[in-house]
């Protein structure tokens, strides 16, 4: 009656080696945290659909101006013979669709608004990643320094988190905005344009990535690595920049293209009140703007760059989110 259990038992304790046994190498391979994250995310197809558009509106804003030289295409070429002089709509149906102008032309000057909404995506996204990578750079030394030291430093930056949200930025974007039109710094016309809507909206964006990777580095701090940096006798320079931020950059990205379709937007309504980007430079708010006198008699006018804000700030939010779930799947 033992000798079947011995037997039993042998086979039993023997499997895992035999298991392994049968097992090549090449088949048995550990993943990075990187390599989990980019499984996680190709199981996320509204993600990916995000991820996709993203990258052909970066790829559309960055062939903009080559696509419009090489086609020979003037986002700011007038076509009054386009434009019926009883009406001052344009000539036929849908607001002047035809081959040559897929998405019609505007009501004022006959300019093709395919080109012009070409013309508009690198403005936007311009904008928006400049502002995004000041705020990111401010936000992320200040927040780990705050969150790594605490005690004065933390209260000092903390009450310069506070003093920045409470600033309203609407207002002083439209003000300073408004009184560097004519040129300063050595710079007019679209660059100083650019760099005021860059300046103001990253600097004063800042505190909201401080306050995430502030906490995020108040955790970190106490964890094993940290004590074995120190005990080391790593300076805090080192442990600042090589130790924790590393560890912080999943949720920087993570708030980045959260961040990009905000500035996108802000962007977008200050060029509609008239204070962002100048005609005849082309912008998705400013064509806005424009199709506001017309909206009523031709809307097609105004539904083409509100549809690519719509979708721009779509792809991107479902992007962030896909990446979030993918980076830290106990949030969802």
């Amino acid at each position: 009656m033992t000798a079947p259990i011995e037997t039993t038992a042998a086979a039993t304790d023997a499997q895992p080696e035999a298991v392994l046994a049968g097992v090549d190498k090449g088949q048995i391979e550990g993943r990075s945290l990187g390599q989990i994250a980019w499984t996680r995310f190709k199981r996320d197809k509204v993600a990916v659909a995000g991820g996709v558009i993203v990258v052909l509106l970066i790829l559309m804003a960055i062939l903009a101006r080559p696509l419009q030289s090489m086609l020979g295409l003037d986002p700011n070429a007038f076509n009054q013979d386009l434009i019926d002089p009883n009406t001052s709509l344009p000539k036929g149906d849908m607001g002047g669709m035809s081959g040559a102008h897929p998405l019609g032309v505007d009501p004022k000057f006959g300019r093709d608004i395919a080109t012009r909404v070409l013309e508009g995506s690198w403005v936007s996204l311009v904008v928006a990643f400049g502002a995004t990578i000041l705020s990111n750079v401010i936000g992320a030394i200040l927040g780990v320094i705050a969150g790594y030291y605490g005690g004065r430093v933390d209260s000092i930056i903390s009450r310069l988190m506070d003093t920045f949200l409470a600033f309203p930025l609407l207002l002083f974007a439209i003000s300073i905005s408004a009184t560097l039109q004519g040129g300063a710094f050595g710079l007019n016309g679209l660059p100083l344009h650019l760099a005021v809507l860059i300046f103001v909206i990253g600097f004063f964006n800042w505190p909201y990535l401080g306050r995430i990777v502030r906490g995020q580095a108040m955790a970190l701090r106490e964890r094993e690595f940290v004590d074995a940096s120190r005990g080391m006798g790593a300076k805090a320079p080192y442990i600042l920049f090589r130790e924790l931020m590393p560890n912080l950059v999943g949720p920087i990205i993570v708030y980045s293209t959260l961040l990009i379709p905000t500035n996108i937007l802000f962007e977008a309504s200050l060029s509609f009140l008239g204070v962002g980007i100048q005609p005849p430079q082309a912008s998705w708010g400013g064509m806005l703007r424009e199709a506001v006198t017309y909206y009523q008699v031709d809307p097609q006018f105004m539904i083409v760059p509100g549809l690519a804000i719509f979708l721009t700030v779509l792809a991107f939010n479902l992007l962030g989110d896909g990446l979030r779930d993918a980076l830290d799947p106990r949030s969802r």
